[in-house]
């Protein structure tokens, strides 16, 4: 495979997120600097270190290469996101004085994904061994053959690698350092092994609030944010009401639908010569050319592309029968059996030969040669069938690795196929393996499916939302719209609850995340656009119209710049935390005002009743539910002696301890050292990069810079 291929086939190998389109960077990088002033390529930094507007350019352009065929949307996050990692990493790996030289990037490049012998077998020998040579040659060929952009593209891919080198090195190095030591050891195995028994009183906290609720405040939560800085770093974001008004066919419009096709199928049209309908016209394929707005309209296809209200009746009708009007989707049909036949989809590894029929100039392989390569490789596939995967690199077809090898659908009475190669398919099952010689070499052909397949005419009308229909959900929206400008955000969400709008309120959306939850509409870049234009105001609203009609209405609730997160934009995650702490605060103060001198008294004062248990801190598990603190406690308190209140993840609770037992578990220190140890480093490696991320200063320009040029526009 060459360098280029290895370098669009991976879109997995790099990190990222989601957002949308920055039309920023479309426009003249002259006009860029006379508004910007000086140095407008700035996007951003990483600990006061430049992301250049070229870098992510670059990066940008790579991830799209190596996203061909798939969505194009939140690739500009993604690639911002992998610059501002790979510049923690980079700088991270400089601290350490650690250096990726020529030699290091070669001798490592193997252990790439890009070019591990896993992902692509060609790079190594018989003998395993990496092709270093070769690769470097290919490269040179590509510095000096004069394709300066497929050069440029393998220096984005390098960089990426050396990347991901850093990584890798930076975290064997530092994991190196996480060690376990005697006394740590000898301390687990005491927690795993000491048992204590203990009574104890819970005071569930959805159970004390069910008869005494607490309501948590914006300071409430204000206060526990300003206690965990770090937890609640935000990116800039916005409080959003919307409201959709989907632009759907009613009832009349779906009448409509099913008359017109109705009158298609039995009475016709005008063709010039009278009236031909689908039932007798002499050309099916014509017909649904015309008059159909099927995606199928006229083909072979599998009973799974066909409407799964029409499936029995292929399977069992008789050719020429007809099926419908019926409902699928947002259509009515109606399908016509025009044949019935067998398919077979095959995949293949190409063996070519010198002066075999479209043989690349530069093949030096022998037909003896290539025969013997195709059998022997053949007799590995037929053994191994999951091998094909890694012979389909050598293939000589161009294109064939990138594929997989897989050809497409040969129908029984298809001849397109060079005979032999044809005869083949269509005569062995599925899964079979055979090789076979054409004019173009010797080829190892895997049956990779065969079905039965149908040829049907489809006749469909869409269900479309008439002029009436969308008219009506115009002023509906419109007439919502002008009912709460000015008003404040409850009478909005109030306004469109009262009507059974879709109302909907995201909370927390980002400038570049792309697409916004639960609305996922062509207008939801714009929507963003406006909603973090600089000039926006709290309390603005605007309407927005899809390409099928549709209309959005959004209000601005709150505006959260970069920083602090504002309490109400995280209330469905810290809430619960904070009640149950105001709910743990009240139960403590009334145990405590009670002066109650056991277990009983406290009980009886909350109306539950005594339990016991035995917990250890290693699992420390009481009153159904993982509760380290209760553990520390019954440890702690003295033997026959009540516990202050305990605050506990799921209650409050006080212990008395009876007593506390050796339960001697099986495990020396030195398998307990080298457990540690390895936990310490998993944990470590997941928690590395967050902690750069948590503790940098990363500056993004981003949104200015869009603000900027959408003025300019």
């Amino acid at each position: 495979m060459s360098i280029t291929a290895s370098i669009r086939k991976r879109p997995w190998l790099l990190l990222g997120m989601i957002i949308i389109a920055l039309l920023a960077f479309l426009i003249n990088p002259d006009s860029m600097d006379k508004m910007f002033g000086q140095n407008p390529n700035i996007l951003g930094k990483v600990n006061g270190e430049e992301i250049t507007r070229d870098e992510f350019n670059d990066q940008l352009s790579l991830l799209q290469q190596q996203s061909q065929g798939q969505p194009q949307q939140g690739l500009e996050e993604q690639a911002w996101q992998i610059l501002v990692q790979s510049k923690l990493i980079e700088q991270q790996f400089d601290k350490m004085g650690l250096k990726i030289t020529d030699e290091i990037f070669w001798n490592q490049l193997q252990f790439d994904p890009m070019f591990s012998k896993e992902q692509n077998p060609q790079n190594f020998d018989e003998k395993g061994n990496f092709k270093v040579a070769e690769i470097k040659k290919q490269i040179e060929e590509l510095k000096n053959n004069g394709d300066v952009n497929q050069y440029n593209e393998w220096l984005k891919a390098k960089k990426a690698i050396e990347y991901r080198m850093m990584a890798r090195q930076l975290f064997a190095n530092v994991t190196a350092g996480i060690t376990a030591n005697k006394k740590e050891a000898a301390e687990l195995m005491k927690q795993r092994d000491e048992v204590a028994d203990i009574d104890f009183v819970k005071v569930d906290y959805a159970a004390f609030a069910a008869k005494n609720p607490v309501k948590v405040t914006t300071e409430d939560l204000a206060n526990y944010i300003k206690k965990h800085p770090v937890m609640f770093k935000s990116e800039a974001a916005r409080n959003l009401g919307i409201v959709y008004f989907p632009a759907k066919p009613s009832a009349a419009d779906d009448a409509l639908a099913l008359k017109e096709i109705n009158k298609l199928y039995n009475e016709g049209v005008d063709n010039g010569n009278g009236l031909e309908s689908f039932k007798n016209t002499p050309n099916d394929s014509m017909f649904v050319e015309l008059n159909s707005e099927a995606q199928i309209k006229y083909s072979f296809v599998s009973d799974q592309e066909i409407p799964q209200e029409a499936q029995a009746f292929v399977k069992g009708a008789s050719v020429g029968q007809f099926f419908g009007p019926y409902k699928s989707g947002d259509k009515y049909y109606v399908t016509k059996l025009v044949g019935k036949s067998s398919a077979t989809m095959p995949k293949h590894i190409l063996f070519a030969y010198k002066g075999a029929m479209r043989a690349d100039e530069k093949q030096t392989r022998t037909k003896e040669a290539a025969k013997k390569l195709a059998d022997s490789i053949g007799a590995l596939v037929k053994a191994d069938p999951l091998k094909f995967n890694e012979y389909v690199q050598m293939s000589d077809e161009p294109g064939a690795a990138q594929r997989g090898g897989m050809l497409s659908w040969i129908l029984d009475n298809d001849n397109n196929y060079a005979k032999p190669f044809g005869d083949w398919v269509k005569g062995n099952a599925k899964g079979a393996v055979g090789v076979v010689e054409t004019d173009f070499g010797y080829h190892i052909i895997v049956n990779e499916n065969k079905m039965p397949v149908y040829k049907i005419a489809n006749l469909a009308k869409d269900i479309r939302a008439s002029k009436e229909t969308e008219n009506k959900v115009y002023t509906e929206a419109n007439t919502f719209i002008q009912s709460v400008q000015g008003k404040s955000f409850n009478d909005f969400a109030n306004g469109a609850k009262k009507k059974n709008f879709n109302f909907q309120n995201p909370k927390s959306v980002k400038r570049f995340q792309g697409q916004i939850q639960g609305l996922g509409t062509d207008k939801d870049e714009e929507i963003l656009a406006w909603a973090f234009n600089k000039e926006r105001e709290k309390g603005e609203t605007n309407i927005f119209t899809t390409g099928n009609g549709d209309y959005i209405v959004v209000y601005l609730n709150g505006k959260q710049e970069a920083g602090i997160a504002d309490p109400e934009s995280v209330r469905e995650q810290v809430e619960p935390i904070v009640r149950n702490q105001l709910l743990a605060k009240k139960i403590s103060e009334k145990i405590t005002a009670s002066k109650a001198t056991n277990l009983d008294a406290i009980a009886k004062l909350f109306g539950t009743t005594k339990q016991s248990s035995q917990v250890s801190l290693f699992s420390p598990f009481v009153g159904g539910a993982m509760e380290a603190k209760v553990a520390g406690a019954a440890f702690g308190v003295k033997k026959g002696k009540i516990s202050k209140p305990v605050e506990g993840a799921t209650g409050v609770f006080v212990v008395t301890q009876k007593a506390v037992t050796l339960n001697k578990q099986p495990g020396d220190a030195k398998q307990i050292m080298q457990a540690i140890q390895q936990q310490g480093a998993q944990m470590f490696s997941q928690s590395l990069m967050k902690s750069l991320q948590d503790n940098a200063k990363i500056e993004d320009y981003r949104i200015e810079v869009w603000d900027k040029t959408s003025q300019a526009q």
